[in-house]
């Protein structure tokens, strides 16, 4: 048997903290000539959970400034501003307690899967603290149809886990092949159906460790 596959989303998930969103929300702004409360308004919607049908902060952003009269090419310039800021002083972000030490210690193929742009994220994992510690790094993957595509590319015998703080986009194609799934906190999504849910990643890391091992013991 193959060692089982563990694949980890990015913001959110591995990486922590408003930071990013928050340099999206001021280069979207500045793009679009957005009054200055702007970023203060969406900043408070993060704060009171005020989600208004969006999947997440970043798609909230999206959804206010659309409303506030900023067009596509905005949205698109304000993002490519805000990634080339990642893991920056106007863009930190902090790894969760004990990823790295779980990452080194796991024996399972390590994937991390995310839909932004590869500009700094070998900084942003240096930054974390998770250089060298993903077997393989897809950038601009466009889930959830190209997560479905990269499942259907893995040994079929494999054993997988996705990890991540989205279900639609994270983890809906790993349940529709009938892969495990760890769902992290995340703005709710009443279509979730997750193995394991937890608010935070340091609070799965121990069933995580589970799954990986009672495989490990199946493996020859």
């Amino acid at each position: 048997m193959p060692r089982p596959i563990l694949i980890f989303d990015f913001d959110g998930t591995v990486a922590l903290g408003d930071g990013p969103v928050r340099a999206y929300a001021r280069a979207v702004a500045a793009e679009a000539a957005l009054p200055e409360s702007f970023v203060d308004e969406v900043i408070a919607g993060f704060a009171t959970g005020q989600d208004e049908g969006a999947i997440d902060a970043y798609d909230l952003v999206r959804v206010r400034a659309t409303a506030a009269g900023a067009g596509g090419d905005d949205l698109a310039r304000g993002y490519a501003a805000s990634r080339a800021r990642l893991a920056s002083q106007e863009a930190p972000i902090v790894p969760p307690a004990g990823l790295a030490a779980f990452l080194a210690a796991v024996e399972a193929e390590r994937i991390l899967v995310t839909n932004a742009p590869g500009v700094r994220i070998p900084e942003a994992l240096a930054a974390l603290g998770l250089e060298g510690l993903f077997d393989r790094v897809v950038v601009e993957a466009g889930k959830p149809e190209g997560l479905a595509a990269l499942l259907d590319e893995l040994d079929p015998d494999a054993e997988v886990l996705a990890v991540g703080d989205i279900w639609r986009n994270d983890l809906a194609p790993a349940h529709e092949r009938g892969h495990a799934t760890a769902l992290v906190g995340g703005y709710p999504d009443p279509a979730a159906e997750p193995d394991f849910h937890a608010a935070t990643l340091p609070e799965l890391l121990p069933a995580l460790s589970a799954w990986v091992h009672a495989r490990a013991r199946r493996t020859p």
